[in-house]
């Protein structure tokens, strides 16, 4: 077996954390991609520990802003000369709309934007490691997400938070197989899924007020780990029996329907120039 090159980004926490762990733990090399060093070095640490692997590195990029991205793929150019996984974890939600450094509505610049100009950045890596593999952490939410391509930014439309996080999910599936589409024939494939609801910090963080809070904790006492929701990226990152599927949505490591918008070709071109020009790419 060759040890594969592995991103995971958002990997000090959570999902992110437990899939680094498991790709450790099957020999795999990890590179994990952390907003907060401290954080990134403990769960690097943590990860080594439990594993047993020294193959495991750390790299620090706030995946909100578009030149710590660009930075975060001149490493990655610099220090390997081939990626074979790339999962695009990291993640937010915040109940207050707030711009990022660059100017975007930090939702739609974090969970859209961000893994579309990594993943830009990186297709040379992902070539070179071919056969290699792309997988989006998506989430159920997006079927109920519906998108403006005039006011992604809710610009103009009242912004409602979990409007706003379910839109960047169904923008990650739609992305997710144009780009399957346009990697037809490199032995490039790109998957999304919803990992399950998980148990995570994603979203309590921005629980300000008291209901808020109480909410938070009493909806987590029915969510699954993050160790099982870590499961399906997993799979699709090492299974042999995946290695050809392309353009798909998985639940609990089965391919299942997207949001029936998802797969309008016509909507996807527009969604990707409209990234490309947020991206200047």
């Amino acid at each position: 077996m060759i040890k594969k090159t592995c991103l995971v980004t958002g990997a000090n926490s959570g999902i992110g954390k437990e899939i680094a762990l498991g790709l450790a733990m099957l020999g795999e090399h990890v590179i994990l991609v952390c907003r907060n060093e401290e954080k990134g070095k403990a769960a690097l640490e943590d990860i080594k520990a439990k594993s047993g692997s020294e193959t495991i590195d750390l790299l620090i990029a706030d995946l909100s802003s578009q030149s710590e991205i660009r930075s975060l793929s001149k490493t990655m150019h610099d220090r390997y000369s081939a990626l074979h996984v790339l999962i695009n974890n990291a993640g937010l939600v915040l109940t207050e709309k707030t711009a990022s450094v660059d100017g975007i509505e930090m939702t739609l610049a974090t969970n859209h934007l961000g893994p579309f100009l990594l993943t830009s950045l990186l297709l040379d890596l992902l070539k070179a490691g071919a056969p290699s593999r792309i997988i989006n952490v998506s989430s159920a939410i997006q079927k109920w997400a519906t998108v403006d391509l005039n006011d992604l930014q809710f610009t103009h439309r009242k912004y409602k938070f979990m409007k706003a996080y379910a839109q960047s999910k169904l923008l990650m599936n739609i992305v997710t197989f144009e780009l399957a589409r346009r990697l037809e024939g490199t032995r490039i494939t790109v998957n999304c899924l919803h990992p399950g609801a998980v148990k995570t910090h994603l979203g309590s963080g921005s629980a300000h007020n008291p209901v808020l809070k109480i909410i938070d904790k009493l909806i987590k006492v029915f969510f699954i780990t993050p160790k099982a929701g870590a499961i399906t990226p997993i799979y699709l990152a090492t299974a042999a029996e995946v290695e050809d599927v392309t353009g798909k949505y998985f639940m609990k490591c089965k391919p299942v329907a997207s949001s029936p918008i998802s797969y309008d070709h016509d909507i996807a071109k527009k969604v990707w120039e409209i990234s490309e020009k947020f991206v200047n790419k």
